[in-house]
């Protein structure tokens, strides 16, 4: 299986890939060059419970913390811009879902948007290199938005598949926050 999706679109990832046991989640985008202060891109792996909310704040993945509290996910940086690998046989139970996003670093110096951005997208990869799905964010929207949802890896009965979602927001990483239920106490 290989194949670019849409927004909503939906891939089985385990179920058509029989023995898969892991996969790496790429994210890439291009930038305009810019004279001044660039856009700083953050991705962001959050791993979620079946309220959608994260299950602690040690299971949020990114360039500061590298790795779920589990160790399931972790953060690397190799051929894509970002890279996050995800091992399924050691993803816990009362995870639903993983949801793959970017922000915009809040720094009051750089852009507030990601219209800068001119392409962005996401790939589902074997652990061998193999792509089994791509996602190539729609960019017109960019110049109004600052965080992005790109997609997310999500349980159907004993299977792993891939959304691909393509939400925008304009509260970047408050909206995030608020969205995942990140940083409150449990």
């Amino acid at each position: 299986m290989t194949g670019q999706l849409v927004p909503g679109a939906n891939a089985a990832l385990t179920a058509e890939n029989p023995g898969l046991s892991a996969v790496v989640v790429g994210i890439h985008w291009d930038q305009i060059a810019s004279r001044g202060p660039s856009a700083e891109l953050v991705p962001v792996a959050i791993v979620c419970g079946p309220d959608g909310h994260v299950l602690s704040d040690e299971d949020l993945v990114f360039f500061n913390q590298i790795e779920s509290a589990d160790a399931s996910v972790r953060y690397l940086d190799e051929s894509d811009q970002e890279e996050i690998d995800v091992d399924f046989a050691s993803v816990p139970d009362a995870v639903d879902k993983i949801v793959f996003a970017v922000y915009l670093d809040p720094d009051p110096r750089s852009p507030k948007d990601l219209g800068s951005v001119r392409s962005m997208s996401v790939r589902v990869c074997a652990p061998d290199g193999r792509e089994l799905i791509a996602f190539p964010l729609p960019p017109e929207r960019n110049h109004l938005i600052d965080a992005v949802i790109l997609g997310e890896l999500y349980r159907h009965r004993s299977e792993w598949k891939f959304r691909a979602v393509g939400q925008g927001y304009t509260t970047g990483l408050t909206g995030l926050r608020a969205d995942h239920g990140i940083g409150r106490a449990r």
